[in-house]
């Protein structure tokens, strides 16, 4: 009952951050240079054309009514129709969540699989070989930019080995699985040096403790005291770093589904831009805010299922 209290308050909470965002991203978007029409119907259209289909999508209006016409129809679920397509922005939506859901649920998979053992070993051999390299060899994937880790996964991994699609996402389950692998691991490489960092320096801390001490006083084996104890506890800070981050997990889908020709919502996002394409942008970038909101929520219910002595305020 505490915990469903808490999420009524932060879902109440979330309604004026939306709002801002709404207005931020509305009258940014209407400063970039260009015109949506004119884009979409080329240089050659004529002054009719121009202004018919601004007088189909309002964007003859003045610039606060359009913003209020849009507010009005949000609150009703509608996020306007795509000026590229002319189709309902949330259809388009519909469309290309599952790509960008699958990518970011296969990255943040990699992530811990690959940081979790990295990170137990580290902490377990401090100071040692073992914890400089773990510590060391990441940090050089971290310096590597997010496209160019992607082509080169793309040219050893998939035209090389050719052991995963190029690009594209498939129409089965397996094939969206396997098409997904290489954008996943992009992602993850780029997130696993923080992840180790965080969860080795707190498995230390916890390892330091005196319960640590007394379990191993009593006749522990090493890999219950690592499992049962230290990275139980050790998980609470590092869930705040992926929570934290899930914000970078989020933007870079932009350059990744690019990269990967993914049929997500970053590659729509990038193409709304392109041809401002006003209402994709915005609806796309309310969606990508609810999943920040979303994933910070599970945070911090995660932070008080492994820590009971944490409240939720």
């Amino acid at each position: 009952m505490r915990h469903l209290a808490y999420v009524g308050r932060r879902l109440v909470s979330t309604i004026p951050v939306l709002l801002g965002i709404s207005v931020i991203v509305f009258f940014m978007i209407h400063l970039v240079p260009g015109d949506p029409a004119r884009t979409l119907l080329g240089v050659r259209a004529t002054d009719e054309a121009v202004a018919a289909l601004h007088a189909k999508f309002g964007l003859d209006r003045p610039i606060w009514e359009q913003y209020l016409s849009f507010l009005g129809r949000l609150l009703h679920g509608d996020l306007g129709r795509s000026i590229l397509y002319d189709t309902d922005v949330s259809s388009l939506l519909a469309l290309r969540l599952p790509a960008t859901l699958w990518l970011l649920v296969a990255a943040t998979v990699m992530a811990l699989l690959i940081s979790i053992p990295l990170a137990v070993l580290a902490a377990t051999h401090r100071d040692k070989l073992a914890d400089q390299v773990v510590r060391a060899v990441p940090l050089v994937g971290l310096g590597m930019p997010t496209f160019w880790v992607g082509i080169m996964l793309v040219l050893l991994l998939a035209l090389k080995v050719h052991a995963f699609p190029v690009s594209g996402f498939g129409k089965t389950p397996a094939q969206h699985l396997s098409s997904i692998i290489l954008p996943g691991l992009t992602i993850a490489l780029a997130l696993t040096p923080i992840l180790i960092r965080s969860l080795r320096t707190s498995m230390i801390g916890v390892l330091d403790s005196d319960y640590v001490v007394t379990a191993r006083a009593k006749g522990l084996s090493h890999r219950r005291v690592i499992t049962a104890h230290t990275l139980r506890n050790a998980a609470v800070s590092s869930i705040t770093v992926l929570g934290v981050n899930i914000a970078y997990l989020v933007g870079s889908t932009l350059v990744v589904e690019r990269v990967f020709a993914l049929p997500g919502m970053g590659t729509m996002m990038l193409d709304a831009i392109f041809n401002r394409d006003f209402p994709v942008v915005q609806g796309v970038t309310l969606v990508f805010a609810l999943m920040v909101v979303a994933v910070n929520l599970l945070t911090d219910l995660a932070h008080a299922a492994l820590d009971p002595r944490i409240e939720l305020a």
